[in-house]
């Protein structure tokens, strides 16, 4: 009987750990709409810089092991947004990022290495997919995860729970994703530079 007991118990706290350590899914569909991802290409004659706020994704992000972070963010293509209205049409038409045939852009994230926490911030290396166009290539960009317990309220009044805010710079070339490879670069750069600032929601 006390061998079953110890038993029970070890079982039981075993239990209370692994609830403990399961990670917390991220919501970055954001009420607000203040997420975004901004992107800007410098050509010799031009100067091209956007935006999109059409930002989504779940991230799963252990506190206690942020090393074990997995997770897809998606853009959505038509949310792009540039000052110029011929230039908008441009984009997101056929012979650019066709947005009505590919109308997600994506990173989902296999892996980060080069892990270092300090406080409540990770910076690390995250290796995934991007995908643009129809077409997926693995990257590896440089990431900072914040981690801000019990801060939602502050964002979204009247609901509780915890933030991760995502930043992470790096850039694309257009011709690796088909986007026009080759054409108009005196006009519009090869090197896509891409800056990416969200905040996931865990409600609770």
């Amino acid at each position: 009987m006390k061998l079953l007991s110890r038993y029970l118990l070890g079982a039981g706290l075993l239990v209370n750990l692994t609830v403990l350590a399961a990670p917390l899914n991220f919501d970055f569909k954001d009420p607000k709409g203040v997420n975004n991802a901004t992107f800007k290409l410098d050509a010799p004659l031009e100067a091209i810089s956007g935006n999109a706020t059409g930002i989504s994704g779940t991230v799963a992000f252990d506190p206690q092991a942020p090393a074990a972070t997995t997770g897809k963010i998606v853009v959505a293509t038509s949310s792009l947004r540039v000052g110029n209205p011929i230039q908008q049409e441009h984009m997101l038409g056929a012979q650019w990022l066709d947005a009505a045939k590919y109308p997600e852009i994506s990173f989902t994230a296999r892996e980060l290495k080069n892990v270092k926490t300090s406080g409540d911030t990770t910076t690390a290396e995250v290796v995934g997919t991007f995908s643009l166009k129809g077409i997926s290539k693995t990257l590896t960009v440089p990431v900072k995860l914040t981690y801000l317990k019990d801060k939602l309220g502050q964002r979204v009044p009247d609901l509780k729970g915890d933030l991760l805010v995502i930043r992470a710079n790096f850039s694309i070339k257009r011709s690796d994703f088909g986007i026009m490879p080759g054409q108009a670069e005196e006009k519009v750069a090869e090197t896509i530079e891409l800056t990416l600032s969200i905040a996931g929601a865990a409600p609770r």
